[in-house]
């Protein structure tokens, strides 16, 4: 069964856990930020798809005191959480949250006129089916300015099956127990639709995005920078 991230047992647990999963966590959101901050002005238009607990809202919101965010998630859990993890930061309220997965949302954003510089969608597209996957990054395009930039961080498929080993081995050197390990394996066929490197970078060219290229690479988690 896959996760359920509507559940809120799920998200009291989301923010420890996942620095457990994925290798370099804070790293990763460093690498984020230093691009953003290359590209953008300062007084830039975000939004951020499947903003989780909210964690990348809280990190640039301390870096940027004039950028302006728009947070989806289908999961109310989830924005409540984020919600409330964002208010001890200043600049909180420069942040609105928006309950919708990425097509409800472009529908709404073509209603209000909404266009940003750049949009986020970490540790999200691998969670999409993968006859989906076009949908998705066509509703995050459409979204976005002339030359704004689409930044993405996802588990991608494996091609040997020692690079499992790999992954179980580093998470548990990150703190995963032995059990939660063996699990995190397991639940790979059901938490996850993965595709190669090479069909991500093709969706998005398909899509219309140009000059895509990947940021980083931590184990098979690869970052993925576009622009439109």
């Amino acid at each position: 069964m896959a996760k359920d991230f509507h559940s809120a047992t799920v998200v009291a647990g989301y923010d420890s856990h996942i620095r457990k999963l994925i290798p370099g966590y804070e790293l990763v959101h460093q690498h984020i930020n230093a691009i953003l901050s290359s590209h953008l002005p300062e007084t830039a238009q975000l939004l951020v798809v499947g903003c989780g607990t909210g964690y990348e809202l809280q990190y640039l919101l301390q870096q940027h005191p004039q950028w302006q965010f728009t947070a989806i998630d289908p999961s109310l859990s989830m924005l409540q959480q984020a919600e409330k993890n964002i208010q001890s930061v200043a600049g909180h309220e420069r942040v609105r949250f928006i309950q919708a997965d990425t097509h409800q949302f472009a529908q709404q954003a073509q209603v209000e006129n909404l266009q940003f510089d750049a949009a986020l969608a970490i540790l999200v597209a691998h969670f999409v089916p993968v006859a989906e996957k076009i949908l998705f990054f066509q509703d995050i395009y459409q979204t976005l300015k002339p030359a704004a930039i689409l930044l993405s961080y996802d588990l991608m498929q494996q091609t040997e099956n020692i690079e499992l080993r790999w992954m179980q081995n580093l998470a548990l050197d990150c703190g995963l127990t032995t059990v939660q390990a063996e699990k995190m394996l397991a639940r790979l066929a059901d938490d996850f639709h993965l595709i190669t490197v090479d069909v991500q970078a093709a969706l998005l060219t398909q899509v219309g995005f140009h000059q895509c290229k990947t940021y980083c690479q931590l184990m098979n988690y690869y970052g993925f920078f576009a622009q439109k």
